[in-house]
């Protein structure tokens, strides 16, 4: 019997595949009986911030690391697929059926028990995987604490406002995908310069709410929109509201556009991409409708800030995610030190794998670095002086000398060889 501790992105895709294997999976989710500061269903898999996945391009990073994960039969990427919205060259998806769709199919496998209680204690002569996302409870994060005597580290995660789809001007907005990319699915609220200052200007006034310790301690790739903007008057045109590629029908290039992404298979919800905030709620909508398009923006969801919790992996995680100290112990997903949806349930196939080969190998069998999941894992168990979570990217590998238009391809191919040679081994 496996334990897993968590039914989010990690701890299910370990489940479903440990399942598959004919293990016996006890999968601990205290949802909905103990709520967490950012969930808002008893879904398992839900996805708290956007609903994108990020590129499918397999000489992309993450979406080389989406191509490893079809090898091992990705429950997460097979939900996506089924449920993915319009989002140009990204996977997206209709974020309440993709998380229906993963609840069905692991409360339905035979080998799964699902145990909708919170988890207290920890024993450390069971199999466990520690799958409790960056959001897991107190009394779980103590046990963490004492059993690995360490304290436990905090970044903080902002959320981007979902808008109602009939509350955006279509007669100003336009739908267009970044240099016409694919299908047209995004879509895009043109400012001028005088609307783009105007609307900085607010921004920057506007008054936040944000946990002690927020400015020193946040995830890069969560940047709240305002803090980004404190950075430069033009910061945010050259990030999330860069106009590069964004022409309006009309032919006028815009100074600054906001882009909004599908969100739900029905077309009646749209995130604001790269728009994570943690302004008042009553200032939100006052910046949010100074953007053309959005006068009348209906705010089905606020954006929100809230705490995440993570291990300094490095000091007690090997390349198997495994604790060093206590090996019938796994950490998977977010709390490993993995970010991002992808990353984390990608994290949770390797756990899965490592633990499959010590249960019938007698050793793990970590994944080639080679390939983005092998990477991943080396990144997390290897010393860094300043340990933070990390997306895939291509900086993970050991580097090869070309030029860097066939450097991708190459990246991409030694890693699906890696992993084919891998795969021989027996999984």
């Amino acid at each position: 019997m496996i334990k897993i501790i968590g039914a989010g992105l990690a701890g299910s895709e370990a489940a479903y595949y440990l399942a598959n294997k004919g293990y016996k999976v006890k999968l601990y989710e205290m949802r909905p009986k103990k709520n967490t500061p950012a969930h808002v269903t008893k879904n398992f898999a839900e996805l708290v911030c956007s609903n994108s996945f990020r590129s499918n391009d397999p000489l992309n990073a993450v979406g080389l690391l989406k191509v490893e994960m079809t090898h091992f039969n990705s429950l997460i990427l097979e939900a996506a697929h089924i449920h993915k919205v319009p989002a140009g060259s990204s996977l997206a998806v209709d974020r309440n059926l993709f998380s229906e769709y993963v609840t069905e199919k692991i409360k339905n496998h035979e080998n799964i028990e699902v145990i909708h209680e919170e988890v207290t204690s920890l024993n450390p002569d069971e199999y466990t995987i520690i799958a409790a996302g960056p959001l897991a409870s107190d009394l779980l994060s103590k046990q963490i604490q004492d059993h690995l005597h360490l304290e436990s580290l905090n970044f903080f995660d902002a959320v981007a406002p979902i808008i109602d789809a009939k509350s955006i001007n279509m007669d100003i907005a336009y739908l267009k995908s970044r240099y016409d990319k694919d299908e047209a699915a995004y879509i895009n609220c043109p400012m001028n310069k005088q609307e783009y200052l105007e609307f900085y200007k607010a921004l920057m006034t506007a008054e936040s709410v944000a946990p002690k310790d927020f400015e020193n301690n946040v995830f890069e790739g969560c940047m709240p929109v305002e803090d980004m903007g404190k950075r430069g008057i033009d910061t945010l045109r050259f990030g999330p509201l860069k106009p590069v590629g964004l022409t309006k029908p009309n032919g006028e290039k815009p100074y600054a556009v906001v882009q909004l992404r599908q969100d739900d298979v029905n077309k009646t919800m749209y995130n604001m991409v790269g728009f994570q905030t943690h302004m008042k709620w009553g200032d939100q909508k006052r910046v949010i409708q100074m953007i053309p398009g959005l006068e009348n923006a209906e705010i089905l969801r606020y954006g929100v800030i809230h705490k995440n919790t993570y291990l300094e992996s490095p000091k007690h995680l090997n390349n198997a995610f495994q604790v060093r100290d206590i090996p019938k112990w796994f950490f998977a997903g977010q709390i490993s030190g993995v970010e991002g949806y992808i990353e984390s349930a990608a994290s949770g196939l390797n756990v899965a794998i490592n633990l499959h080969n010590l249960l019938t190998q007698g050793e793990i069998r970590p994944l080639p670095v080679d390939t983005m999941m092998g990477a991943m894992a080396r990144y997390i168990s290897n010393y860094h002086q300043y340990f933070v979570p990390m997306n895939a990217n291509f900086g993970l590998f050991d580097q090869i000398e070309a030029h860097k238009t066939v450097r991708k391809q190459m990246y991409h191919d030694r890693s699906i060889n890696a992993l084919k040679e891998y795969i021989k081994g027996g999984i």
